[in-house]
């Protein structure tokens, strides 16, 4: 009896931290500089809001624009983003395992209007639950398949031939 209250113990407690939110998220991979930020990182970086809609529901996110994460991690941007760094994308991670690729240019406002933006807060209260800490928000997005919620990091890669 002991045994099996012992094991159901376990399997709770473990589907709990499974359920954990994550406390930061990682800018990694083929960057000058790595970071790893938490939600008071981000709050002291220059904010950014965008009212997204989904399913006839609008939302107010406020967070950071990734462009200003990918500066701050050493990624080309502007008259540095050309040549080989052209053919870099930033793969998106997702604590649940879902993924999603948006190239350099497409996250440089200096090669297009629709920015995207690491949200931390919607409606004004911190993201939570289902969402997670950190959700991005791609608002140029006519689909919202790469608003990827749960974020854990944001991984950029530079293909070689």
């Amino acid at each position: 009896m002991l045994t099996r209250h012992l094991c159901f113990f376990l399997l709770l407690a473990a589907g709990a931290s499974a359920q954990e939110p994550t406390a930061a998220v990682q800018v990694a991979g083929d960057v000058t500089r790595p970071l790893t930020l938490a939600s008071g990182d981000l709050a002291r970086m220059p904010r950014a809001s965008v009212k997204a809609s989904d399913h006839g529901v609008e939302t107010l996110y406020e967070g950071v624009w990734v462009d200003e994460l990918l500066k701050r991690a050493g990624v080309p941007q502007g008259d540095q983003l050309r040549g080989k760094a052209m053919a870099s994308y930033v793969l998106v991670h997702a604590q649940d395992g879902y993924q999603a690729v948006y190239s350099l240019a497409e996250l440089d406002p200096a090669f297009t209007g629709n920015r995207v933006l690491l949200a931390d807060t919607a409606n004004g209260k911190p993201l939570f639950g289902e969402r997670g800490r950190f959700q991005l928000v791609a608002p140029g997005d006519k689909a919202h398949a790469r608003s990827v919620r749960m974020l854990t990091k944001l991984e950029v890669v530079r293909l070689r031939k």
